[in-house]
């Protein structure tokens, strides 16, 4: 089995995602093998109206999708910190999951304490621990920078380890 999973960290300002390819031999196991495609960033300039920096989003995600072409989407879930911060990361996600409904795609969320265990064992775990699994896990000499597009590869890979 073969999957190519789109992992995405969302937020207005900054979007993080990441690609994987993951292959799983079903007759052996322990046979799998995972491989990291792209990672990187939808910015959005902060001087720019909120539809307009909406539509950035929602556009840069559709041509994301049609170079990737995923086979599965992985989202961290809302975390509620500031109402401020997460009015806005609740507008970029609605982007999101419009651009994945019109592609059909399937999707899966995942909380930050769901993607720490499932990196870490810990679901407190630091960032630092959650970015250095990742490295691990996809046999990266370094941590991807920035730490949305890390963030974005840690989300692809928990989904990985549930599929």
């Amino acid at each position: 089995m073969e999957k190519r999973i789109l992992g995405l960290d969302p937020g207005l300002a900054i979007l993080g995602f990441g690609v994987i390819n993951c292959k799983k031999n079903e007759a052996k196991i322990q046979d799998t093998t995972v491989q990291m495609v792209d990672f990187g960033v939808i910015s959005t300039p902060a001087n720019a109206e909120m539809g307009q920096r909406l539509c950035t989003l929602f556009d840069d995600l559709h041509t994301l999708m049609e170079e990737l072409q995923p086979d599965l989407v992985a989202i961290e879930k809302l975390f509620f910190y500031r109402m401020s911060s997460t009015i806005l990361v609740a507008q970029a996600r609605g982007v999101i999951m419009l651009a994945l409904a019109q592609r059909r795609l399937p999707y899966v969320e995942f909380t930050p304490a769901q993607i720490k265990l499932a990196l870490t064992g810990y679901g407190n775990a630091e960032k630092y621990e959650v970015q250095e699994a990742v490295a691990r896990e996809l046999n990266l000499e370094d941590i991807p920078k920035p730490d949305d597009a890390s963030d974005a590869l840690a989300v692809a890979l928990t989904a990985w380890f549930q599929v």
